[in-house]
């Protein structure tokens, strides 16, 4: 019997963003198809300069494609309005940055509350639950009135995936989230992202340059010159640091 066909949480089809015109032109992303399945976590790697950045602001409609069409479950971003990317990003998406950009004021739990005052509303006593339940799965359930400064820097990303999930988005885009972090922090928020697609079966993407970090993904998928070179599955830092060499070695 047959694996059924992953779900796709998001899909790029002829995606190309050039940046000038004329002579100054400089193509960031070639013509390229991707897919990113449901319920798993995809890292995007590349050499400095590949496009991989690149490619996750324009799949989540921070930034548009010059071609090509982006859709996030069912809905076709390419065309959108600024309003309506702003209601997309902020009810349908979570990000995760190398800056933790935690506001310093508040607590905790109002830093991770923060998206539904944003939105115009209060969380629901079931929304309030499901934080609760978020910020007792990444260690931080006794944290919730501290405010950033108190926290290390581990703790503080961990903030920052919460409030990430808050909303319970169809995709969250983490772009370097472990650079300000030790290693043994980098270690435990890499392990929480992945067993968030295990056990909430949310899809995450993360961008990154580092082999280790990728190893914790169920697929990596490799961009150089603006196009897809390399998709492979799970796979070690070293196995991966090895095709990153040879991209670079090839550029």
């Amino acid at each position: 019997m047959s694996e059924p066909a992953p779900t796709v949480a998001a899909r790029g089809t002829g995606v190309s963003k050039i940046y000038g015109t004329g002579d100054s032109a400089t193509t960031a992303l070639d013509s390229i198809d991707l897919e990113i399945h449901g319920g798993t976590l995809t890292a995007i790697m590349g050499p400095s300069g590949s496009g991989k950045s690149t490619l996750m602001h324009v799949f989540a409609g921070l930034d548009s494609a010059t071609s090509g069409t982006v859709t996030i479950g069912d809905t076709d971003i390419t065309h959108l309005d600024d309003n309506a990317l702003t209601l997309l990003r902020r009810r349908s998406l979570g990000f995760v940055f190398q800056a933790f950009n935690l506001v310093p004021t508040l607590s905790v739990l109002g830093n991770v509350t923060l998206p539904f005052e944003l939105d115009g509303r209060r969380p629901s006593a079931g929304d309030l639950a499901w934080i609760r339940e978020l910020l007792a799965r990444l260690g931080i359930g006794m944290l919730e009135t501290r405010r950033p400064h108190e926290l290390s820097g581990g703790q503080q990303q961990r903030v920052a995936i919460a409030r990430a999930l808050a909303m319970r988005p169809q995709l969250i885009f983490a772009d370097e989230p472990t650079g300000n972090l030790d290693s043994r922090s980098s270690r435990e928020v890499l392990g929480l992202l992945r067993d968030l697609t295990r056990e909430y079966a949310q899809t995450v993407v993360l961008v990154t340059h580092d082999p280790v970090a990728a190893s914790h993904a169920d697929r990596v998928v490799f961009i150089a010159d603006g196009r897809v070179a390399h998709d492979v599955g799970a796979s070690s830092p070293q196995e991966l640091s090895d095709i990153i060499l040879s991209l670079e070695v090839d550029a």
